[in-house]
């Protein structure tokens, strides 16, 4: 037996006290024509079982599928019949014991994702099975003892209704149980993707779970900050048509593994509007789902090269920024040794000098524009930057030593250094 179906036998001495007997509404002479009838019907259980077996097979699809084993069926219904056939019998003693059954059944048939109507309707044939044949052993000994059964009719189908509620209880247990245990299943999964720990011996049957093609092109985006409930946390992102996105939500930031197919990340970018006081980085495309690890560390990188709250920062437009990025320590030896005079100057001295550097680059090397962002003179954007080669020994009219200014800029402002 599962043991998610054990457990829930177990538990049993937690169910609702038992019902009154039957005879509680009944005249003893009712009472005595229900337990004569009740003794024929103990000793016809196999031929009742067969009938309840045949009209399952013919009103229930599911349980004529080829995944339900019959000599299991035929055995089950004969199980709870004689469970349920001995509580009209002896209601004290047996009434625990057919409550047993009838919660083992609902929470098998449970697992095995039968539906729950097919379940409830068997038990509802079994009790009419069951009446039937109460009524035709009494009307055999006298038609008398047939219509005292009257009596007793509210008594046998309130149990049977008990019976059905107790299905309906287990069957719904192992349900929530069964798809919690699926839901952690692919969170484990898409979370050993982003990690990059999936074996690939593993990855057909991740693929499986998660509904994603093992080869496929794929990005990942990371949203992180202020309310992410409109992320994983929620209600699932938007995507362009022919993308499809399974979200992993962690403490700190919220992943989505993205199937691109022929679109790429601008496209996903322009989707993706971040929560108030967040912001999102985008991977450039990898292939396959063996990739996806890869593809998270490329948007860590992206979400650091983010301006701001509500920025989505596309790896692909941020490479030079996510170069520095990916290495701290080569990132801040490059600042130190491109503007390290400058950063020793007075605070006030040293971020005029750095605003100016930073708009001149920004205007594509032209004074006149930069001074009209900076709101002085051009002459004095061109004093600041002699004033850098001097400090410096760097010519900027040399790419290489442009370049190297530019990244220990973006350095700066990204590592903190």
């Amino acid at each position: 037996m599962h043991p998610v179906v054990r457990a829930r036998v177990r538990a049993l001495p937690g169910l609702p006290a038992a019902d009154e007997p039957v005879r509680s509404r009944a005249s003893a002479e009712a009472v005595t024509v229900l337990h004569r009838a009740a003794r024929v019907l103990i000793d016809q259980l196999p031929l009742l079982t067969d009938r309840v077996v045949a009209l399952l097979r013919e009103q229930e699809p599911a349980y004529r599928a080829p995944t339900t084993d019959q000599d299991d069926l035929w055995q089950e219904v004969h199980g709870s019949l004689r469970h349920n056939v001995g509580s009209l019998l002896r209601p004290k003693e047996s009434r625990e014991s057919a409550r047993q059954c009838s919660w083992r059944i609902g929470a098998e048939r449970a697992e095995q994702g039968m539906p729950l109507d097919a379940v409830l309707h068997a038990f509802r044939l079994g009790g009419s099975v069951v009446w039937q044949g109460l009524v035709e052993a009494a009307s055999e000994r006298s038609p008398e003892d047939a219509h005292l059964l009257v009596h007793v009719a509210a008594d046998v189908w309130n149990f049977v209704d008990e019976h059905c509620g107790l299905v309906s209880d287990a069957y719904r247990q192992v349900e929530r149980e069964l798809t919690w245990r699926r839901e952690n299943r692919r969170r484990l999964m898409t979370e050993a993707l982003l990690d990059g720990t999936t074996r690939i011996s593993d990855l057909s049957e991740v693929a499986a779970a998660l509904g994603l093609p093992e080869d496929g092109r794929y990005a990942v985006v990371v949203v992180t900050g202020g309310r992410r409930a409109a992320y994983g946390g929620g209600e699932p992102l938007s995507v362009p048509d022919g993308m499809t996105v399974v979200w992993h939500t962690g403490a700190d930031a919220d992943h989505g593994i993205v199937l691109v197919g022929d679109g790429g990340p601008a496209a996903l970018a322009a989707r993706i509007k971040p929560p108030p006081g967040g912001r999102a980085g985008i991977s450039s495309v990898v292939d396959g789902l063996a990739a996806v690890g890869d593809a998270r560390r490329l948007a860590a990188n992206a979400l650091r090269c983010a301006a701001g709250d509500g920025d989505v920062a596309v790896l692909e437009e941020h490479l030079p920024a996510a170069l520095v990025i990916s290495s701290p320590e080569l990132g801040a030896a490059l600042t130190e040794r491109v503007l390290g005079p400058v950063l020793e100057l007075e605070p006030s001295d040293r971020d005029i000098m750095l605003d100016t550097l930073t708009v001149w680059l920004a205007a594509q090397g032209s004074a006149v524009r930069a001074a009209t962002r900076l709101f002085c003179h051009r002459n004095t954007v061109l004093n600041r930057l002699r004033r850098y080669e001097q400090l410096t020994g760097s010519s900027l009219g040399s790419p290489q030593d442009v370049v190297e200014l530019s990244l220990a800029l973006t350095a700066r402002r990204l590592l903190r250094v």
